[in-house]
């Protein structure tokens, strides 16, 4: 059994096949980086042209999705470049659908039974919910659907607590890294279902850096620190890009596994 964070079985031949990462501590670092870095880059380029915003947010994750679907193994750049389209396309969709007219309770609620749809779809069909299983494309496609949702659910239940709740973004903030951090401790001392406490762990990490990235680039007017959508957006890119940078050469995420390996595999 692997010693990474919340791993499940993760045999040498279905690594090979895998096209996620295997669960670590980078792994958690770096969604965490791509759910604000989709806020802030969301908010940054639909406040100046949202019909534009929404129309490149669509075409980066299209493009995204072929190139990633196309990889015969887990590959860092293309797997996280796919993460980041959805960050910033899901933020949009359930923006628009907000700003259409639906409460952020009713958008919630709309992606939450979405989400559970897509679960109980996918378990149906493969009878695992495990991402260590992720190596074929109908089982990655559900994967996608999943993650896809559970961006746009964690963007509205961020801003429900930031503006229905009253939190305000930062304190919403902290509300989420408590949410994010309960199922490793239930996991660990309670024996919580493992696969169980990844999903709920992974939903919650889009509210969680969305309402950091909020409270640090919104100004102070907005129950910000000012420093502006558009410079966090360009500091969390850089970031990111180091992450994976250190991922591709390290392989830290891929159990070290021999690329020739990988692709006869």
């Amino acid at each position: 059994m692997s010693t990474a964070l919340w791993a499940l079985e993760d045999r040498p031949e279905t690594r090979r096949l895998s096209k996620v990462p295997i669960i670590t501590a980078y792994f958690w670092i770096i969604k965490v980086l791509t759910t604000a870095m989709g806020e802030a880059a969301s908010d940054y380029a639909v406040h100046r042209n949202a019909f534009a915003a929404v129309a490149l947010g669509a075409a980066g994750f299209g493009i995204a999705l072929i190139i990633q679907f196309s990889m015969k193994r887990y590959i860092a750049w293309s797997y996280w470049l796919l993460v980041a389209m959805v960050s910033v396309f899901g933020t949009m969709a359930a923006d628009v659908i907000h700003k259409a007219g639906a409460p952020h309770s009713l958008t919630m609620a709309i992606f939450g039974v979405l989400l559970l749809g897509a679960f109980a779809i996918w378990y149906k069909v493969e009878n695992t919910l495990s991402v260590h299983s992720i190596f074929t494309p109908r089982r990655e496609g559900f994967y996608w659907i999943a993650v896809f949702i559970s961006f746009a659910f964690g963007t509205a239940a961020g801003d429900w607590t930031a503006g229905n709740l009253h939190l305000g973004n930062f304190h919403s903030g902290l509300l989420f890294a408590v949410l994010f951090v309960l199922p490793a401790i239930a996991y660990w001392r309670f024996n919580l279902n493992v696969i169980f406490a990844f999903w709920f762990s992974y939903i919650m990490t889009r509210p969680l850096g969305a309402s950091f990235a909020d409270w640090i680039g919104k100004p102070a007017s907005h129950g910000g620190l000012g420093y502006g959508t558009g410079s966090v957006c360009v500091v969390l890119t850089i970031l990111i890009l180091l992450f994976v940078l250190y991922l591709t050469i390290s392989r830290k995420d891929d159990g070290g596994v021999d690329v020739n390996a990988r692709s006869s595999g």
